[in-house]
């Protein structure tokens, strides 16, 4: 696995890790619709939140967060109104972003809620 697959994959396992603590229920990891696929799926109270994972080992290049484009965001918002009415859901739904950096420094996490808003 090459080395950028794998820093992904450990930040989502960090960010299911702070969403838990933070008493976010975890329905979905790695839900696909179509071309889209959605980090983590997770629920608090009566709102869906469709988690972005973005794991950087540096800030240098921007905020992990800066990397999260309009096409991915229409991706999501298509695969979140598709779980929610393949489940027949009667929910809010949010967007937010779990930034990542990690590195020999240590591990910086941020919870970005309502990070963006479908259109």
């Amino acid at each position: 696995m090459a080395d950028h697959n794998k820093l992904g994959k450990e930040g989502e396992k960090l960010a299911i890790e702070f969403l838990e603590k933070n008493q976010y229920h975890i329905l979905e990891k790695n839900y696909r619709y179509l071309k889209a696929e959605i980090d983590i799926i997770a629920q608090k109270g009566n709102t869906i939140i469709v988690v972005e994972v973005k794991t950087r080992s540096t800030p240098e290049f921007g905020d992990p967060q800066d990397f999260v484009k309009p096409k991915q965001i229409q991706l999501l918002v298509k695969a979140i109104d598709h779980y929610v009415v393949e489940n027949d859901l009667d929910v809010e739904v949010r967007f937010d972003i779990v930034a990542i950096i990690k590195n020999k420094s240590g591990i910086k996490i941020e919870h970005l809620e309502d990070a963006f808003y479908h259109f």
